[in-house]
């Protein structure tokens, strides 16, 4: 994911489960105003594959993982910095100059208004690409149906997620997104920011072949950067010589595409 360019931060709030299921369609206007921006991409040709795109970053996301790039986005205050009116202005602007508008985080699934303010950018005519770590899985499959496609970061083998998120149960959730993203149907990538210090490489190897075998088609590693990253530790560790050639050809051969980004 990309920076947004205009983002706040404030003290984290508590989480206590899952938020409260989406009002129901057909009050765009009103429900979507509510929606907690944290910052814009106008034009972006990565975050959505064969598209050009702008990004919405929503804010708040309940898990903090070390290796973040985008930790003011983590909290979620009482109102986003960017009023969604005026990002409603800007991306109408751009209709016939992008294809899509990407909903990203942070944790998008975290905010109420998602599935209205995807429904006015299809009025406007635009495709709907998301990226979501699945956090909220009953949420994520409410607006499934309006999604193009989707990026899901998977941030380790489903047991071990809270050595990374930092909180209890986060890979049953995410077990529950992935498996929700799968029978949807809708054209996905699955992709994993991984670290040396964090990801063995055996590890690394053992969630392709647990994704593998789950029916991912589409998978990607992306090498940890320290651009953003509040970890000092992390940032300060190599990653020169990881993932060797043998196990990216390893991980090729599980998938219909396999990419490997290390900017």
């Amino acid at each position: 994911m990309n920076a947004p360019t205009l983002t706040s931060a404030v003290a984290a709030p508590a989480w206590p489960g899952e938020p409260a299921r989406i009002a129901a369609r057909g009050t765009s206007r009103s429900s979507a105003s509510a929606l907690h921006v944290g910052g814009v991409t106008p034009f972006s040709a990565s975050d959505y594959p064969g598209k050009l795109a702008a990004v919405v970053f929503v804010q708040g996301c309940p898990w903090r993982c070390a290796y973040c790039h985008n930790p003011q986005l983590q909290t979620r205050t009482g109102r986003g910095p960017l009023d969604w009116a005026r990002v409603v202005a800007l991306l109408e602007r751009r209709v016939g100059l992008i294809d899509a508008v990407v909903f990203s985080g942070g944790e998008p699934t975290v905010d109420p208004a998602l599935e209205d303010a995807m429904c006015q950018m299809r009025a406007l005519g635009f495709g709907i690409g998301l990226h979501t770590a699945g956090a909220y899985p009953r949420r994520l499959a409410e607006v499934l149906p309006l999604v193009d496609w989707v990026g899901v970061d998977v941030k380790a083998s489903f047991e071990h997620y809270r050595n990374i998120t930092r909180v209890t149960n986060s890979g049953r959730r995410a077990l529950a997104s992935a498996e929700a993203v799968l029978a949807s149907g809708v054209p996905h990538e699955f992709r994993t920011t991984v670290h040396p210090g964090l990801h063995p490489e055996h590890k690394v190897l053992a969630l392709a072949h647990a994704l593998s075998a789950m029916g991912v088609q589409h998978y990607a590693l992306q090498v940890f950067r320290a651009l953003g990253c509040a970890d000092e530790r992390l940032s300060a560790m190599s990653t020169a010589g990881y993932l060797g050639a043998d196990l990216i050809a390893r991980l090729s051969a599980l998938f219909t595409t396999f990419a490997l980004r290390r900017e």
